[in-house]
């Protein structure tokens, strides 16, 4: 069963959650980063700032955030991590046990039609310490490990597939191949990944999130009343709350972009804290 959470929104993505139970995301469209508390009150972390991608909280406080850059903000003090002038913007982000800060790029509006000029991988080791991990992305979107750390999945929303890599010991890429294809409109946003290994994916024109075994194999469809449903996350004291965001709400179209909850059986993996 899905609960409402909030409504009223554009499109909603980078949705994660902290240890007090409180929900960051964003309005890509409209503008701002947001937190929910449990109780529902929901304040601003970022005013106005447009085209932001993915969210992950910082140990020292704070958010790191995408969008034209890459970079941390705390208590609106801004400290950008990653920018360059050939890349006109960020999409999702996501965090390694080490704390490194992993984002796609978009060399292409993602809201235009036509070809599209790949994006890449880039891991954030510091401040302005950048690594190329892979380019030939299409549209970048949800990245996450397995939990031993050991592969990293990746959302090419332009394949419509999920990339897949092995990640050696010194963080090097390799063995590339793809999983889990998609047809019929319905395109891979967000993803998640579980304690068994298993990822979850916001389904974007599907109407749904669906969960893949490591291998590519669909096990799970969870129906969400949105046809453009972005991403997902899992939060709450055992992780098993399944937090889904979407552009939209067919049920009922003046609600707009929402956000969801429902109960999962297997936790989701912890996301680790940036420290760059």
């Amino acid at each position: 069963m899905l609960e409402t959470l909030a409504y009223g929104y554009g499109l909603l993505e980078g949705p994660r959650v902290d240890k007090a139970g409180h929900l960051y995301f964003s309005d890509v469209t409209n503008g701002g980063v947001y937190r929910r508390a449990p109780d529902g009150t929901v304040v601003t972390v970022v005013p106005r700032r447009r085209g932001v991608g993915g969210i992950v909280l910082h140990a020292d406080g704070g958010v790191v955030i995408s969008g034209k850059n890459i970079c941390h903000v705390k208590e609106g003090a801004t400290r950008i991590l990653f920018q360059r002038d050939d890349i006109p913007g960020f999409n999702d982000l996501f965090t390694d046990s080490e704390g490194r800060v992993y984002a796609g790029s978009l060399r292409s509006d993602p809201f235009k039609e036509g070809p599209r000029v790949p994006g890449e991988l880039w891991r954030i080791d510091g401040e302005g310490q950048v690594v190329l991990l892979y380019g030939d992305v299409g549209l970048t979107n949800g990245i996450g490990f397995s939990p031993d750390g050991r592969t990293l999945y990746h959302a090419d929303s332009a394949g419509p597939h999920i990339i897949v890599h092995d990640v050696a010991p010194d963080g090097t890429m390799h063995n590339r191949r793809v999983i889990a294809h998609m047809s019929g409109g319905m395109i891979p946003d967000g993803l998640a990944v579980d304690e068994a290994g298993c990822i979850w994916v916001a389904v974007y024109g599907g109407g749904c999130v669906v969960r893949y075994s490591p291998e590519g194999r669909m096990d799970r469809k969870i129906d969400v009343p949105a046809k453009a449903v972005t991403s997902l996350c899992f939060g709450g004291a055992d992780r098993r709350d399944l937090y889904i965001v979407t552009a939209d709400n067919t049920e009922d179209p003046e609600h707009k972009g929402t956000i969801f909850r429902t109960r999962v059986d297997v936790p989701g993996l912890p996301a680790p804290l940036a420290r760059v």
